[in-house]
C-alpha cells in the first residue's frame, strides 16, 4: 500500500527543500499541494515545518542509533527517517507502527527498496522521551540551547553575545513554535472575512492589524483578488514608517504586501514597485486592483530611471534570522561568510535607493534579520560615505504612529534600539525587524 497522500507531498517539499534550496512555505501553498485535501494539508505543513524546525535534534537522535554515517545516506533516506522519527517524537496521536511503515513505503516509492529494511530497523531503536521545551528552559549556555531548541551554534553564540541568554532562549523558543497568521485590514475587508466566517482579533503590535483564529483567509475572495495579505505585524510597522509622499518607491518590492499597504495609506500618490526577478514582478500583479501601483522588474542595484521620489522602502534581501518560525529551513543553510556576501549587495541598494531621494525626501532601509552586519553595519557604511543625509531617529516617527492610535504596543521602548526600530520574536509577538530612516537634506 502506497503512503499517504500527506506523507508522499511531505516528502516530496522535503526533498526539494534539501536538494533545490526551495522554501519550504512557497511549496506548501503550491499549485500541487493545493490539490491535497484541508486534513492532509494540514498534516502535510506540520510534517514539513516540524522537520525543519528540529532537523538537528531528530539527526542527533537518528545518528544515535544508525549503523551508518547520516551524511553517506541518500537524501531520500535521509528524508524518510526524518518523517518517520518526527513522527514518533511530536506527533503521539500517530500510532509508532504507522509511523514507521509510512516511512518505510516512502523509501520504496523513492526507488530506494534495498534500504527500506534499514529505514525500520531505524525507527524501531527511537527513544521517545525528549521534552524538549524542558530542556530549552534548562540550557545554560549556547551549546546547551543549541542542541535543545535544535538552531545551529554559531548563530545561538552570536545572539547570546549581543542580547543575552535570556533574549536568545526567547527567540529560540519562539522560532520552534507556529506563528500566528497576521493581516492587515479595514472596515469593508473585516466585514467582508466576518461573513466568509473567518474570525479574527486584534492585533497586538497595530490597531488595524488582525490574528487570525478560524477559517482560512487564503480562500476568502477578498485575498484571491490582492486585498488582503498575510503579513506579520512587524512587517506591517515597517511599511508603515514610510509614511506619507506624493512618489513613493519600493525597492524591493516582491512577495508585495509592503507595497500594497504603502499604496492603501497613499490613495492619490504614485507608488512604483522594483521587483528583480520577472517572475515574481508577474505574481505581484494582483495588486492591480490598487490602480496607484506600478511594477517593474529591475535591479534595485542600478535603477533604470532617473526618477526622484519623496519616499523610499528599501526592504532588502537579507539571512531572514527573524524569520525563522517560518522559514526554519534558512538556519541550516545560512554560513558566517553568506553575511558578508549580503552587506555587499544590501550597500548597493541603499547607495542606489538614496540617489533617487529628492531633498527632504526620506527612505526606510529595513530587513527581516538579527544580524548587525546586514543592520547597523550597512547604515554606518553607506553614511560615513556622504554629508548629503541624516538619520532620523526612529523613536519620533513610532510616537506620532502612537498619537495616531495606529501603534497598539504597550511597551514602546523595547521597539527601540538607538536611533533604530528593532522587533525581536519571543520579545514581541511577531518577525525580527531592523528599520533605520534617513532623510537627504534640503
Amino acid at each position: 500500500m502506497p503512503a499517504t497522500a500527506a506523507r508522499a507531498a511531505a516528502f516530496a517539499i522535503l526533498l526539494r527543500v534539501e536538494q533545490e534550496d526551495a522554501y519550504a512555505s512557497e511549496l506548501l501553498h503550491s499549485a500541487r499541494a493545493a490539490k491535497l485535501s484541508p486534513a492532509d494539508h494540514s498534516l502535510a505543513t506540520e510534517l514539513v515545518m516540524g522537520v525543519q524546525r528540529w532537523r538537528s535534534m531528530l539527526d542527533r537522535k537518528l545518528a544515535s542509533v544508525s549503523s551508518q554515517r547520516l551524511d553517506e545516506l541518500d537524501a531520500e533516506v535521509l528524508t524518510a527517517l526524518r518523517l518517520g522519527v518526527y513522527q514518533l517524537d511530536f506527533l503521539s496521536r500517530i500510532p509508532p507502527r504507522a509511523a514507521i511503515y509510512e516511512s518505510v513505503e516512502l523509501t520504496k516509492a523513492a526507488r530506494k527498496r534495498s534500504a527500506a529494511a534499514f529505514v525500520n530497523a531505524v525507527l524501531r531503536k527511537i527513544d521517545t522521551k525528549s521534552a524538549p521545551a524542558a530542556e530549552i528552559d534548562r540550557a545554560t549556555d549556547a551549546k546547551n540551547l543549541s542542541e535543545s531548541a535544535a538552531h545551529p551554534e554559531w548563530l545561538v553564540t552570536r545572539w547570546i553575545e549581543r542580547y543575552g541568554l535570556e533574549v536568545a532562549r526567547k527567540t529560540c523558543v519562539y522560532d520552534q513554535a507556529i506563528p500566528e497568521t497576521s493581516i492587515y485590514v479595514d472596515d469593508t475587508v473585516e466585514e467582508e472575512l466576518r461573513q466568509a466566517g473567518i474570525r479574527l482579533e486584534a492585533g497586538q503590535i497595530l490597531a488595524q492589524a488582525r490574528r487570525l483564529r478560524s477559517g482560512d483567509v487564503q480562500k476568502a475572495r477578498s485575498a484571491r483578488e490582492g486585498r488582503i495579505a498575510i503579513q506579520d505585524e512587524a512587517s506591517q510597522l515597517v511599511a508603515l514608517l514610510v509614511g506619507h509622499g506624493q512618489t513613493i518607491l519600493d525597492c524591493c518590492a516582491a512577495p508585495g504586501s509592503k507595497t500594497a499597504l504603502i499604496a492603501r495609506r497613499n490613495p492619490r500618490s504614485r507608488v512604483m514597485a522594483v521587483e528583480l526577478y520577472p517572475h515574481r514582478s508577474r505574481l505581484m500583479q494582483k495588486l492591480a486592483w490598487q490602480r496607484n501601483i506600478q511594477i517593474v522588474a529591475a535591479d534595485a542595484r542600478q535603477l533604470p530611471f532617473a526618477i526622484e521620489f519623496e519616499r523610499i522602502l528599501a526592504d532588502v534581501p537579507c539571512s531572514g534570522t527573524g524569520t525563522l518560525a517560518r522559514n526554519p529551513e534558512i538556519k541550516w543553510r545560512l554560513t558566517l561568510p553568506d553575511l558578508s556576501d549580503l552587506q555587499s549587495r544590501q550597500i548597493a541598494i541603499l547607495n542606489s535607493a538614496l540617489n533617487r531621494l529628492v531633498s527632504g525626501g526620506r527612505l526606510v532601509y529595513s530587513t527581516c534579520s538579527l544580524e548587525r552586519e546586514e543592520n547597523e553595519a550597512v547604515v554606518e557604511a553607506v553614511l560615513q560615505g556622504t554629508t548629503d543625509f541624516t538619520l532620523v531617529d526612529v523613536r519620533s516617527e513610532l510616537e506620532e504612529l502612537q498619537r495616531t492610535g495606529e501603534l497598539a504596543w504597550p511597551d514602546f521602548d523595547s521597539l527601540v534600539a538607538g536611533p533604530y526600530l528593532r522587533t525581536i520574536p519571543g520579545v514581541h509577538p511577531g518577525d525580527g525587524f531592523f528599520a533605520a530612516i534617513m532623510e537627504r537634506k534640503g
